[in-house]
């Protein structure tokens, strides 16, 4: 996990709040169908990730957008109600950031019943991908609930919203570098943070001056901020075009021990590997094929 992936993440859930807002909102589309539509292009790019055999950066950070996309209209729909605006018909902010808090509690759960890895680092399986996909879809909409009620009901508005998020992101990463805290705790709450620092980044440049933004609109901040997350992900896949990254290890699960089903055309060896593995019954590759390999997702 680079800072590049940090920008890119940062850039993928604002660009979703932004464009939730001007199709759901702006638009007049209603969150609903809003929600529909970007539910169906979720499910086409994250199938087509799943299925893939190594990281390509544009797919992955596609499936990234679409989460955040889909997370903005299943939040705003329960908080505030059927329809297009802001009035306070559904459960309010801080109920639905509670619900989906446990929601995500339930899915790391299941995780860790399942022995999928929680290092996003290692993940080889295909079930534990899908784990990790439902589990930022789940904390990506979190953050839009919690985001919307820290600016919103707290009075702290969306400039304000932003600049404590962003504090609490550095004490993140202090934390990382100056203690002993989990690395994989970190990650997750670094990651469900990126959502609402998104959204009160959105929010700042996309309302109007009255209201503490920028005026820049739905249409010109989404244009703005798509045209950034484009420039970054070319930049990422020259970057791993030059220096490939380092195949997977061989999925085993954490409870058992035993040997997984693989997601990947290539994985590594590693020294759980038993001679009868499955990689040597289906002629996998080995560990110096890495350029062909099935890529870390950073």
């Amino acid at each position: 996990m680079t800072l590049l992936f940090w920008i890119l993440k940062t850039l993928a859930v604002t660009l979703g709040e932004t464009a939730g807002d001007l199709l759901g909102i702006t638009l007049k589309v209603g969150y609903v169908a809003t929600a529909l539509v970007f539910l169906v292009f979720f499910l086409v790019v994250v199938a087509a990730q799943v299925k893939a055999k190594r990281f390509r950066p544009a797919l992955f950070w596609t499936v990234v957008l679409g989460t955040s996309m889909v997370g903005t209209e299943i939040s705003d729909f329960s908080n505030r109600g059927f329809g297009h605006g802001s009035a306070q018909n559904g459960i309010g902010y801080a109920w639905g950031a509670v619900i989906l808090t446990a929601l995500l509690a339930i899915v790391f759960l299941v995780w860790w019943r399942t022995g999928q890895t929680y290092d996003v680092e290692n993940i080889a399986s295909r079930k534990g991908e899908i784990l990790y996909w439902i589990a930022i879809l789940i904390s990506n909409t979190l953050g839009t609930s919690s985001g919307d009620w820290l600016a919103n009901d707290t009075g702290l508005g969306f400039r304000n919203a932003f600049f404590v998020i962003s504090g609490m992101m550095l004490l993140i990463v202090a934390a990382h570098y100056l203690t002993d805290i989990n690395t994989t705790v970190l990650f997750w709450l670094a990651f469900i943070l990126t959502r609402p620092l998104g959204a009160a980044g959105g929010d700042s440049l996309t309302k109007p001056a009255d209201e503490g933004g920028l005026g820049w609109g739905t249409l010109g901040g989404s244009a703005a901020l798509f045209a950034l997350l484009i420039g970054f992900t070319v930049y990422q896949i020259v970057q791993v075009r030059r220096h490939p990254l380092a195949p997977l290890p061989y999925p085993i699960s954490r409870l058992t021990g035993q040997p997984q089903q693989p997601n990947g055309a290539v994985v590594e060896a590693g020294e759980h590997q038993s001679p009868a593995t499955p990689s040597e019954e289906s002629g996998l590759q080995r560990p110096s094929d890495a350029e062909g390999g099935r890529e870390r997702h950073s």
